[in-house]
């Protein structure tokens, strides 16, 4: 086996990590390694021509560390539309109908690029050469002075201070082997912690032009009878228009559903909601986050993957004390499970070495 060193080992390149790395960076740390088990940077936050499919709002009335970021990486950042009436639908056997729109207050605000962009200006900032893709970490084993993490396949490991967790508290516990132990409490607390968008799929659907604007809708709309719970406007400033909705199907029934009769069946319901124009979209995606083996658990997709309370982000006793934490944004006191979390814990981990 070949082992390295390092001082700190980043688990996971998603927001978390990356953010994690540029703090290094910043601080003058340079002894680090950033250890990706998918094939590429980015985690939960997944870019398409400028359109997401995980995450994208932030919202800097009172997610100032967020907010404060973009500005220092000089990204463009626009506000999500709200404007004009939202559209309702109670069954299939019922016309949809029309209601107030909802506007969020404070402002949500989405990125020119999509959240992809944040990943790919903090990717910049640090040293591509610590970034290591296609590395799942399934052991950690702590010795007396180090930390030795294994990888997948048993071809390389490194030998550490410390570990930053930058993957969801349960698919961590459930992944990794940790040798010892990790405290019994712990163990639990962190496999109890719901998965954030880990049970959720996105369908995007892009157009030439935001039609639905000009019919006085802001592109958002509920639905009870689906196969699209909630949509809204993903149209760029300037550029090409999309409408994308979370699912309300659970995922285990979206898996026995072949992927063209899903398209099928979100085509026609945003044709009952906006009109025949929005049954002929230019391009469609479906991302359901439930199939991603490095975010989601057989455990998520009993849950909600909802925004829930933070747990402990490291072991105050034992042999992991001082060793390892958790700076995925499921650890966030303040943001569990948005964007701004992985920001808040981030910052709090890499500020603990």
């Amino acid at each position: 086996m070949n082992t390295k060193t390092a001082k700190v080992a980043i688990i996971g390149a998603g927001l978390a990590g990356m953010y994690a790395a540029y703090l290094l960076e910043r601080s003058g740390v340079k002894d680090y390694v950033v250890l990706e088990a998918r094939d590429a940077v980015g985690g939960r936050i997944a870019s398409i021509e400028g359109f997401d499919l995980g995450p994208a709002w932030f919202w800097p009335g009172y997610q100032r560390r967020m907010d404060a970021l973009v500005s220092e990486l000089g990204l463009a950042r626009f506000a999500q539309f709200e404007t004009g009436v939202m559209m309702m639908e109670r069954s299939r056997d019922e016309r949809p109908f029309m209601a107030p729109g909802y506007v969020n207050s404070p402002t949500a605000m989405r990125l020119e690029g999509g959240m992809g962009a944040l990943v790919d200006a903090l990717h910049r900032r640090v040293e591509s050469g610590r970034i290591v893709t296609g590395q799942a970490v399934r052991r950690l084993r702590c010795g007396a002075d180090a930390v030795e993490v294994e990888c997948d396949g048993g071809a390389m490991s490194w030998r550490v201070d410390h570990v930053l967790l930058a993957l969801p508290p349960r698919l961590a516990v459930q992944s990794i082997e940790f040798l010892p132990a990790l405290p019994q409490a712990l163990t639990a607390e962190w496999g109890a912690t719901d998965t954030w968008m880990a049970p959720h799929a996105k369908y995007l659907a892009v157009y030439d032009c935001p039609f639905w604007r000009d019919m006085g809708l802001s592109g958002e709309a509920r639905s009870a009878a689906g196969p699209l719970a909630e949509i809204h406007d993903a149209a760029l400033p300037g550029g090409r228009a999309a409408l994308f909705g979370f699912f309300g199907v659970p995922a285990g029934v979206r898996k026995r559903v072949p992927d063209e009769e899903m398209r099928l069946l979100c085509r026609a319901q945003m044709a009952r909601l906006f009109g025949p124009a929005a049954a002929a979209p230019q391009a469609e995606y479906i991302k359901d986050w439930a199939l991603e083996p490095f975010t989601t658990t057989a455990a998520d997709l009993e849950g909600a993957g909802q925004h829930a309370l933070a747990p402990a982000a490291a072991p105050a006793t034992g042999a992991w004390r001082g060793r390892v934490t958790g700076i995925a944004s499921e650890w966030s006191p303040q943001f569990p499970g948005y964007l701004a979390g992985a920001i808040e814990a981030a910052t709090l981990g890499t500020g603990a070495i």
